[in-house]
C-alpha cells in the first residue's frame, strides 16, 4: 500500500512542480545567457571588444557569489514561495533595463546587479526540491528541472535570433528588443509564483492526506538519518572540506560551460558567416541532444552504486567537445563539438547536485548548497573573462577552449575524491576524512 501511495505522491509532485520550475528556470537561464546572442550587435553598435563583453558576461557571477549564501538563508527563513517570487520580479526588471545601456560601465553594473538579484534562485530551487523529493528520486527530479538549461537554448536561440532581426523597429536596436521581450516574462511569472507554489508537502491541497503524509514523513526520516539526530549547522557546512571540494568541481564545470557558451554565437558566425537567425538555430541543436542524454543518464546514476564515475565520464565528453569546438572550422564539425560539450556539461549537472543534497540538512543545507553554487559561479565569471581576454590577445578561440578542455579533465578526476553514500551526516563524512585521509 505504501509503495502505491509513494508512487502517486511522487507522480503528482512531479507533474505539479517540475513543469513550473522548469518554465521559470528557462526564463532565468535565458535572461542570464541572452547576452551571448546580443554580443554580435553590442560589439557593432556600442564598440564593445571581446574583453569588455567577456568581463560583462562574467561579472554576473560576482554578484551571484557575494549574495548567494545570504539569499539562500533568507529563502530558508522566509519561504521559497515569497523569496523566489521577489527574485524573479527583481531580475526581470534588471534584465529588461539592459536595453538602456550606452557604455561598458553601465553594462558591468547591470550584469552585476542581475547576478545579485538571481543569486538565491538556483540554489534555492535545489534546496526546495530536497523538501519534496526523496534522495533516490532526486537526480531524476533535478534532471527534469535542469533540462530547462537546454530548452532555454533550443527555444531561446531561434527566438533571440528572431528578436535581433527587429533591428530598427520602433527606433530600437535588435539587442534592445532582445532584452526587453525576454526580461518582462520573469516579472509576470514572479507574481504568479506567489499563488502557485506550496512550501512543503504538508501545505499541498492537491495531494491526498495519505500522499501528504507519505512525502512529509519520508523526507523528515531521510533528514534525520543524514543528520544522525542533529541538523547540519551553517558553520559546519561552510568549513566542510567536502563542501569546498564540490564547490571547486562546480567552479570547473561552470568555468568551462560559460567560457564556451557565451561565445558560441560569435564563434559560429565567425567560422560559418551565417546570419543571426541561422546562428541561433544552429546553436540550439546541441542543446536538444543534451536534453535527451540528460534525461537518460540521471535515472541511471540514481540507480548506480556510485554517481562519481558518471560525473567523470561526462566531464571527459565535455572536454572532448570543447576541444573539437575550439579547432573546428566547418558547420558540421562545429555542431558535433558543441553537441559533445553540451552533453558532457549539462548531463553532469543533475548528477553532481545529487551529491551535496545526500549529506546536507537543515539550515546547513541552505548555506552549503549556496556556497557550492557561489564558488561555482566564480567559474562563471572566470571562464567568460578568460575566453574573451584570450581571444582578443591570441586572435582566436583555439587556445582558451583548449585550456578549458584540460580544466574539465581535472574536474572529472576530482569527482572521485568526493565522498557519497546513502545520506551520511556531514559530521560523519568529516570524521571519515580525518580517519581515512
Amino acid at each position: 500500500m505504501e509503495g502505491e501511495v509513494g508512487r502517486r505522491a511522487l507522480a503528482k509532485a512531479t507533474r505539479r512542480l517540475i513543469p513550473y520550475l522548469f518554465g521559470i528556470y528557462c526564463i532565468a537561464y535565458l535572461d542570464r545567457v541572452n547576452v551571448s546572442f546580443a554580443q554580435l550587435q553590442l560589439e557593432d553598435d556600442l564598440d564593445f571588444t571581446d574583453t569588455i563583453f567577456g568581463l560583462g558576461a562574467g561579472i554576473f557571477s560576482l554578484g551571484y557569489v557575494i549574495f548567494g549564501i545570504p539569499s539562500n538563508l533568507a529563502l530558508a527563513r522566509f519561504g521559497a514561495r515569497r523569496w523566489i517570487a521577489l527574485i524573479m520580479v527583481t531580475w526581470g526588471i534588471l534584465s529588461a533595463s539592459t536595453l538602456f545601456i550606452t557604455e561598458p560601465g553601465q553594462f558591468y553594473v547591470l550584469r552585476f546587479l542581475l547576478g545579485a538579484a538571481e543569486a538565491g534562485f538556483f540554489p534555492g530551487i535545489i534546496l526546495y526540491l530536497t523538501w519534496w523529493f526523496p534522495e533516490q528520486e532526486r537526480a531524476r527530479a533535478l534532471a527534469l528541472f535542469l533540462t530547462a538549461i537546454a530548452a532555454a537554448y533550443v527555444a531561446g536561440g531561434p527566438i533571440s535570433g528572431g528578436l535581433l532581426e527587429l533591428d530598427g523597429v520602433a527606433g530600437l536596436d535588435g539587442w534592445q528588443w532582445l532584452f526587453l521581450v525576454e526580461g518582462l516574462p520573469a516579472v509576470v511569472l514572479g507574481l504568479f509564483t506567489l499563488r502557485y507554489l506550496d512550501e512543503r508537502p504538508g501545505d499541498a491541497e492537491w495531494l491526498d492526506d495519505d500522499e501528504r503524509r507519505y512525502l512529509s514523513e519520508t523526507i523528515a526520516r531521510e533528514h534525520e538519518e543524514r543528520a544522525g539526530g542533529a541538523e547540519t549547522s551553517v558553520r559546519d557546512a561552510l568549513v566542510s572540506g567536502q563542501v569546498w571540494l564540490l564547490g571547486l568541481i562546480n567552479f570547473i564545470i561552470l568555468a568551462a560551460g560559460f567560457g564556451l557558451t557565451f561565445f558560441v554565437p560569435d564563434l559560429v558566425q565567425d567560422r560559418t558567416g551565417y546570419s543571426d537567425f541561422a546562428v541561433g538555430c544552429l546553436a540550439a541543436v546541441p542543446y536538444g541532444i543534451a536534453t535527451v542524454v540528460m534525461l537518460v543518464v540521471a535515472p541511471r546514476a540514481d540507480r548506480a552504486a556510485s554517481r562519481r564515475p558518471y560525473i567523470a565520464v561526462l566531464a571527459a565528453v565535455g572536454a572532448l567537445g570543447t576541444l573539437i569546438t575550439g579547432h573546428a572550422q566547418g558547420p558540421v564539425l562545429l555542431t558535433v563539438g558543441i553537441s559533445l560539450a553540451a552533453v558532457g556539461l549539462l548531463a553532469a549537472i543533475p548528477v553532481f547536485w545529487a551529491l551535496p543534497t545526500a549529506f546536507l540538512t537543515g539550515t546547513g543545507a541552505a548555506a552549503g548548497i549556496a556556497l557550492i553554487a557561489a564558488v561555482g559561479n566564480l567559474g562563471g565569471f572566470a571562464g567568460p573573462a578568460f575566453t574573451g581576454i584570450s581571444e582578443d590577445s591570441s586572435g582566436g578561440y583555439e587556445m582558451p577552449l583548449t585550456v578549458l578542455a584540460g580544466l574539465l579533465v581535472v574536474g572529472g578526476l576530482l569527482a572521485f575524491a568526493a565522498r557519497e553514500g546513502s545520506g551520511p551526516a556531514l559530521a560523519a563524512v568529516e570524521a571519515a576524512e580525518v580517519a581515512d585521509p
